[in-house]
């Protein structure tokens, strides 16, 4: 994709939500980074539940790294892979604890040195909690990337790399929550809702998917 149609493509996301955040429910980095590690394979709205009485009985590391596995497994047994996940989060509420003085690092090497926290996780802790531009790569941007032609790999850290090339700088902080947004509402896996699309026009993806028939019809019908 041409850079002018690059800036015009973050320029209309920019316009239609400008000052996008993270759907995920946090009061602080310490919640915002276990909200982060419960939702992979799992989504926000389904951790948005289970957050609540969890983080209302473990509000920092040192309160959650009290807790046993069971106590953490049955505050979030409703998200998939909650054994694994109620681990996690106890060991790197520990490390938090043992090596960060219960504060959550600012930096990639740390965040990523914790257990259960990968790039991904990492990158949407260092934008959302600490301002970096940094690029999460879910499958939502996954997919709109390679539909829209800024990437061209099924690999999520070559989309990533192709994104940070590509994103002007004035777009860089915001990228990856517009991305992800337009993918899980608008450019949808199994059925995207081009008829909708503010970047169709941009957008090489085809075949377009057009304007249902029951909306065609609810259109032509007298007000």
């Amino acid at each position: 994709m041409k850079a002018a149609h690059v800036e015009t493509l973050f320029a209309r996301l920019q316009a239609a939500n400008p000052q996008p955040v993270s759907e995920l429910h946090y009061r602080n980095s310490f919640e915002l980074l276990v909200a982060v590690v419960l939702s992979a394979q799992a989504t926000d709205a389904g951790v948005n539940k289970a957050t609540p009485a969890l983080f209302a009985a473990a509000p920092t590391p040192q309160a959650m790294a009290r807790l046993d596995e069971d106590a953490v497994a049955g505050y979030i047994r409703t998200i998939g892979l909650y054994r694994t996940k109620a681990r996690n989060v106890l060991a790197l509420s520990r490390a938090l604890v043992e090596s960060h003085a219960g504060q959550v690092p600012s930096t990639r090497e740390a965040l990523e040195a914790l257990p259960g926290v990968g790039r991904k996780t990492a990158n949407v802790v260092l934008n959302v909690a600490f301002g970096e531009p940094t690029l999460a790569v879910d499958t939502h941007v996954l997919r709109v990337a390679n539909r829209l032609g800024l990437a061209r790999s099924s690999k999520p850290l070559e989309v990533e790399q192709a994104l940070l090339k590509l994103v002007p700088a004035a777009y860089a902080h915001d990228a990856h929550h517009w991305l992800i947004l337009h993918g899980r509402y608008v450019c949808k896996a199994r059925q995207p809702e081009c008829w909708r699309c503010a970047l169709a026009d941009l957008c090489p993806y085809k075949p377009k998917t057009a304007l249902p028939a029951r909306k065609t019809a609810e259109r032509g019908r007298p007000s």
